[in-house]
């Protein structure tokens, strides 16, 4: 008797259904996942390299960034700021420089005038000689005036230098007639000097109106002349000299005659000082 055989049932295939197949598949995922291998996805945004931050800001509060040419504009005026500056202070110190050395000034001078009192001399002609002043003729003239000056200094502590560069002017009706300088000389403090000087012209043109006016004036025995003096001068204050000062001196003379023995008969003499 023949054994029997065993028949083993031979493996189908799996006909099962969608569903089941699917489970299958999800089933093999998750088991993928536990096994540690990742599933597959789409690739997502490359992550920042490590040791940078990302700020993520309102779209309200990003501004446009500057064009170049800006910034270099702007760099510019920066390099430019600290030499402003530097030209600003300078003015500053400056102008403070000169207000304090003004001020510096009038306290010595408030100093000086408290202390020395000074007056300013007084100036006068004491006399006048006149020569060449022919009316008679209709030829240019060249007169010559002899003129004694007086200058009274009453200061008691200030001495006064007549400096050279001096220039005295006769003039009958705006027409000069003669020029002249004054001596270099120092006048001590209280004390009245007189010094004599000649004024040359020439070749002074007198027009027929001006002769008939100077023969009718002698006539009457008041003929005008004005005389005009500047003088640069320092004042000696101790033993310290000033800077140059400019006196000026304006004198209306009436003299009877224009000759040699001329005589005044009026004078009003006037001065000013020019300190600068």
């Amino acid at each position: 008797m023949m054994a029997a055989e065993r028949v083993h049932p031979t493996s189908q295939p799996d006909i099962d259904s969608p569903v089941r197949s699917a489970s299958r598949r999800t089933t093999s995922s998750n088991d993928s996942f536990d096994r540690g291998i990742p599933p597959l996805h789409k690739p997502g945004p490359t992550p920042p390299p490590p040791g940078t931050y990302v700020i993520q800001l309102p779209k309200d509060q990003i501004f446009n960034y500057p064009p170049p040419e800006n910034e270099n504009k702007f760099r510019h005026l920066s390099n430019k700021k600290p030499r402003r500056s530097c030209c600003r202070l300078f003015l500053c110190y400056t102008i403070a420089f000169i207000l304090i050395f003004i001020l510096a000034l009038a306290i010595a001078a408030g100093v000086l005038y408290l202390v020395f009192r000074p007056e300013a001399p007084k100036y006068t002609v004491s006399g006048i000689a006149i020569r060449g002043m022919n009316l008679t003729s209709s030829y240019p003239i060249s007169p010559e005036f002899d003129v004694n000056i007086g200058a009274d200094n009453k200061n008691k502590k200030l001495g006064i230098y007549y400096q050279s560069g001096s220039e005295i002017e006769v003039f009958y009706n705006d027409v000069i007639l003669s020029n002249g300088v004054l001596p270099v000389f120092y006048q001590p403090s209280k004390n009245v000097t007189v010094f004599r000087t000649v004024l040359k012209g020439s070749n002074v043109v007198l027009g027929n109106a001006v002769r008939s006016k100077l023969v009718n004036e002698q006539k009457q025995g008041k003929v005008p002349f004005r005389l005009n003096v500047k003088a640069p001068v320092k004042i000696k204050v101790g033993a310290v000299k000033t800077w140059e000062i400019t006196v000026k001196v304006k004198c209306d003379i009436n003299v009877d005659a224009v000759n040699e023995k001329s005589r005044i008969t009026s004078r009003n003499c006037d001065y000013s000082v020019k300190l600068w």
